[in-house]
């Protein structure tokens, strides 16, 4: 799914503004909140939040520095998914996010990858 939306955005110019990948970051990780409030438990919608907050500074810093700090930032909210469930108990994840945000996470990340070192334009540069 990552890699044809990747491409959808590619084909659009969607990609070449460079707030399309940071501003995915935050969609991703701002799901673990729906989720929170799917348990509906305060604690773990307060937990999910704190969670979110990593990843959407990392969203921040990259667009303003290089896009690269956003694509470890993409890669890494899959490891994270994985090792939610051992750091917030949320009954409202699906069973099989886990697995699936991974996959998500990590093909946005090496799209992302495999547009920054194609392009021409150092990464701080494009918009």
């Amino acid at each position: 799914m990552a890699l044809a939306v990747g491409i959808l955005a590619t084909v659009t110019r969607m990609d070449r503004d460079r707030a399309l990948y940071p501003a995915t970051l935050i969609a991703i990780a701002a799901l673990y909140g729906l989720f929170g409030t799917i348990d509906g438990t305060p604690a773990v919608i307060l937990a999910e939040v704190a969670g979110m907050i990593p990843f959407a500074a990392l969203a921040l810093l990259g667009i303003q520095s290089t896009l690269w700090i956003v694509g470890f930032a993409l890669a890494g909210h899959g490891v994270y998914a994985l090792l939610h469930a051992r750091i917030v108990t949320d009954t409202g994840v699906p069973a099989w996010w886990p697995v699936f945000c991974l996959a998500y996470d990590v093909t946005a990340a090496l799209y992302l990858a495999v547009l920054l070192r194609r392009s021409t334009v150092p990464a701080r540069f494009l918009h």
